[in-house]
C-alpha cells in the first residue's frame, strides 16, 4: 500500500460558515480579523480528524485585494496572524504547515491573467514573509498557464518544497479553466520543478481526467476537490462574495471519500478537500485510507 499525504479540507469557507457573519469580498480574511482564534480552531479540528497538513489562511491575503478596502498596510499583520494560528494548532498535534498562495486578483478568473513578471514580484514578497515559518508552499487554484507561471516564478529559491495546484474545467478535467489543455502546464513543471502537481477547487467528477494528465509529469500528484454545485456567473464578477456559490447536497463524507479513493487507485498520493469539504469529510477519508492499508504521512 502507499504513503498518502492527507491535506485538510476547506479553510476559508469553513471559517465563513462557522463565523455566521455576513459574507464580504474579503472572504475569510475578514473573518480572521474579527475572529482570529477561529483560525486555530479550524486547523485543530482538521488535525484531530486525521489531516497531516494545515493550509494557512493566506489564500486571499494579497495587496491587490486589500487595497480595495484601504487595508494594504495590514498585509504583514494578517500574514503573521494566519501563521501564528496555524502554529498554535500544530503545536498541539504535530503535522506540517503549508503556506497557501492563492490567485493574486480573483479565483476562477483566467481572463485577468496578471503579467508573470509582475506577479512573481508580488508572490516573492509573500514567500519572504512566510518562508521561515512554513514547511512547504502550496500554490492554489491556478486557472491558466500564465497564472501558474507567475506564482512559480515567485517561489524560486524559497528553500522550501513547492506544490503547484491547478483548477480545471468542471465539465472536462483535461482543460484548465482558461480553456487551455492541462497538458500545456508540462513545460512549466519541467522548468520550475515543483515538488508535486495537484488539482484543486474543481468538481470531483472532473478530477480523474485531470489526474490522467498529471500522471505523466513525473511528479507526485493528487487532488482536493470542492463541493460547489458550479461556479456561478455572479461569482465571476469583480469583488464577489461567496454567497453567490451554492453547496452541493449530494457530496457527503461517504460520497466524497468514494471519489477520492478512485483517485488513489489512479496513483494520487496527496489528497484532501477544498471549499465545502469539511472535517467530517476528512475524518471519513482518513478512516477509508487506513482501512485500505494505506499509511497517512
Amino acid at each position: 500500500m502507499a504513503d498518502i499525504t492527507l491535506l485538510d479540507g476547506s479553510i476559508g469557507q469553513e471559517m465563513v460558515n462557522r463565523s455566521g457573519d455576513r459574507a464580504t469580498p474579503l472572504w475569510s480574511t475578514r473573518v480572521m480579523i474579527d475572529h482570529p482564534d477561529l483560525v486555530a480552531e479550524v486547523h485543530r479540528d482538521y488535525f484531530s480528524r486525521g489531516a497531516t497538513v494545515a493550509t494557512t489562511n493566506t489564500y486571499a491575503v494579497h495587496r491587490s485585494r486589500l487595497v480595495r478596502v484601504g487595508m494594504e498596510d495590514q498585509m504583514p499583520t494578517l500574514i503573521d496572524t494566519a501563521l501564528t494560528q496555524a502554529e498554535r494548532a500544530r503545536s498541539e498535534t504535530g503535522g506540517r504547515i503549508a503556506g497557501a498562495l492563492g490567485p493574486l486578483l480573483a479565483s476562477y478568473r483566467p481572463d485577468l491573467n496578471p503579467d508573470p513578471a509582475d506577479a512573481a514580484e508580488k508572490f516573492t514578497e509573500l514567500v519572504a514573509m512566510m518562508a521561515a515559518r512554513v514547511d512547504l508552499f502550496l500554490i492554489e487554484t491556478a486557472s491558466s498557464v500564465q497564472e501558474a507561471e507567475g506564482a512559480l516564478r515567485g517561489t524560486v529559491g524559497c528553500g522550501k518544497p513547492v506544490w503547484l495546484s491547478l483548477s480545471v474545467n468542471d465539465d472536462d478535467g483535461s482543460l484548465l479553466r482558461s480553456g487551455e489543455p492541462l497538458a500545456d502546464i508540462a513545460p512549466l513543471v519541467e522548468e520550475f520543478s515543483p515538488d508535486a502537481v495537484l488539482i484543486n477547487c474543481s468538481r470531483p467528477e472532473a478530477i480523474p481526467a485531470a489526474l490522467e494528465v498529471l500522471s505523466g509529469m513525473n511528479r507526485p500528484f493528487g487532488a482536493y476537490a470542492n463541493g460547489f454545485t458550479h461556479i456561478s456567473d455572479d461569482f465571476l464578477q469583480d469583488a464577489p462574495t461567496v454567497d453567490a456559490l451554492q453547496e452541493r447536497h449530494d457530496l457527503g463524507p461517504r460520497a466524497y471519500a468514494d471519489q477520492v479513493m478512485r483517485w488513489i487507485d489512479q496513483g494520487a498520493t496527496i489528497v484532501g478537500g477544498c471549499c465545502e469539504i469539511g472535517p467530517d469529510h476528512i475524518e471519513e477519508l482518513a478512516n477509508r485510507l487506513r482501512a485500505a492499508g494505506h499509511n497517512i504521512v
